[in-house]
């Protein structure tokens, strides 16, 4: 059996920080596991070919039917390898806003206020800005400037100036509420996932073993404490003992899918399963949020925006061959290049929706096929007041677990939603977006209530952002503490976005990252 000081389960954007900081002692020595590959290859690493990524970097996930989206199942698509969904996401780097970690500390997170999270932040980033009092200059997560960004990213910005909204550089200073062209996780061009920032500088450690294609199919848990994992390698399985601890990082999804499957989570739920309760912890899965979504999409004539057509795919396949030279040029695109962040009221504590740009039509997460040029643009609900679960389907560690975000189960959602594609709207049809003689491809009477109710309804999703699952917090019930300790079991630690007690008002993967950054502190502590 092999022995190790620390197991890391899961390489996504929290396991990748933690296996590479715990692997700077090189006293101890660390195990990371993930079930998917290496992701390192050239469709992962070059960002505008976010489109045609190979399936087995995501798990492609799908929701129960919700009922909020008229009985519709919901995608999820998750990463899978190294890097996780930090190797196929639009690599916009946002933290939140400050209000979040300060009402996580509220909460009863202690040490996760504003001021306390700030510095693993800066410690993380890379920003070829520099550092300041907000950013990190020399951290091993590169963020940059976009190279390329289209024109018609440009002129969702001007459009925006034209309805004299705020116009920010930096959604990660001191304001967030504005709109701009976002910062990327990308270097030199390139998309730098999690596992680029601290696993693959990492690799040639003697006291770091990497284990990719490697499934968890439970945790080894003896006389209340973790010591080890069973996993599946090829057609066997094999166990691995940890000495020290076992960090569970497989994300929102996966971390309460383990965790049941090792009969940790709500008694009742585990017994209907056939897995033998170990630990009878009822917020296990509970607690899920996501960030509800509407796309809104416009063909145009002109092709400046991507788009399938004859000229786009000449256009497409130059570009192919001028980032491969040279990393430059369309290649580089997120594709959610430009958006913000805006109140819905005067009451809210903090910019309550979001906005994702995209200079080409967007129709179900990318998966159907339009022919032609356009844009689109998202519109999200920043903090949802919906919650759903996360559920085995089965005792069988290969069965995905049975997904449910509960979309608009609360009427507060869509009223947020329904301000925020209105919102949205006036900028999208407003100069110079206008020059490009956009067509709404889902056209309705806006002010209409019940019109535009079903067309969300038809037609929202999530934007990938889904926490909570394993709450952190200061009461018994929380399934680990301020410093991220399982309660219940020794010998275990959560680090990834499940653990947070209310979802952030942006995207998750800075987040995350920092979570693994602040885990791999506390156990180095722990452990001495």
């Amino acid at each position: 059996m092999a022995e190790f000081d620390f197991i890391v389960i899961g390489g996504g954007s929290a396991g990748s920080a933690v296996a590479g900081r715990l692997s700077e002692d090189p006293n101890r020595t660390i195990c990371l596991i993930e079930a998917g590959g290496r992701n390192d290859n050239f469709l992962v690493k070059t960002p505008g070919l976010l489109p045609f990524l190979p399936k087995n970097s995501n798990w492609q996930f799908e929701t129960i039917p919700q009922k909020g989206l008229n009985g519709r199942t919901g995608y999820q698509p998750r990463g899978r390898g190294l890097g996780g969904s930090s190797a196929i996401n639009a690599m916009v780097y946002i933290r939140g806003n400050k209000w979040d970690y300060d009402n996580w500390a509220a909460m009863g997170c202690t040490g996760w206020s504003h001021d306390e999270v700030l510095p693993y932040f800066k410690k993380s980033e890379g920003n070829e800005r520099g550092g300041d009092d907000y950013h990190g200059g020399d951290g091993p997560l590169s963020v940059s400037d976009q190279k390329w960004p289209n024109p018609g990213s440009v002129a969702f910005v001007e459009a925006a100036r034209n309805l004299q909204l705020p116009i920010l550089d930096d959604f990660n200073g001191e304001k967030q509420e504005g709109i701009g062209i976002y910062q990327v996780t990308q270097k030199d061009g390139e998309r730098w996932s999690a596992a680029r920032a601290y696993v693959e500088p990492a690799r040639s450690r003697p006291n770091l073993t990497i284990k990719t294609d490697s499934l968890v199919e439970k945790l080894v848990i003896q006389e209340g404490r973790v010591t080890g994992v069973k996993i599946k390698r090829g057609s066997g399985s094999e166990t691995i003992s940890a000495r020290g601890a076992v960090v569970l990082s497989a994300g929102a999804f996966g971390t309460p899918h383990i965790l049941q499957l090792s009969g940790i989570g709500p008694a009742a739920h585990l017994k209907g399963k056939g897995v033998d309760v170990i630990v009878d912890k009822a917020e296990v899965g509970e607690n899920l949020k996501d960030h509800i979504d509407f796309v809104s999409g416009y063909q145009t004539e002109s092709t400046e925006l991507i788009g399938d057509s004859l000229a786009g795919t000449w256009r497409m396949g130059k570009a192919v061959i001028e980032h491969r030279m040279k990393r430059t040029g369309i290649m580089t695109s997120p594709y959610a290049e430009a958006g913000g962040f805006w109140s819905s009221g005067p009451e809210v504590p903090a910019p309550d929706i979001q906005y994702h740009f995209v200079p080409a039509m967007l129709e179900d997460h990318g998966r159907e096929k339009v022919k032609g040029h356009g844009f689109s643009c998202h519109a999200c609900v920043l903090r949802p007041h919906s919650k759903g679960t996360v559920r085995l389907n089965t005792d069988d560690p290969q069965a995905p677990p049975a997904i449910d975000p509960n979309f608009l189960d609360d009427d507060r959602d869509i009223a947020t939603l329904r301000k925020g594609v209105r919102h949205m709207k006036r900028i999208l049809e407003t100069p110079p977006l206008t020059e490009f003689s956009p067509t709404d491809r889902h056209p309705i009477d806006i002010n209409n209530d019940a019109e535009l109710d079903k067309l969300i309804r038809d037609r929202a999703d999530t934007v990938y952002h889904p926490v909570g699952t394993c709450r952190m917090g200061g009461d018994d019930a929380a399934v680990v503490d301020s410093r991220l300790k399982f309660r219940g079991l020794e010998g275990l630690y959560i680090a990834d976005a499940s653990i947070m007690p209310e979802i952030i008002s942006g995207n998750t993967n800075a987040p995350s990252i920092m979570i693994g950054e602040r885990a791999a502190e506390f156990i180095k502590a722990d452990f001495g």
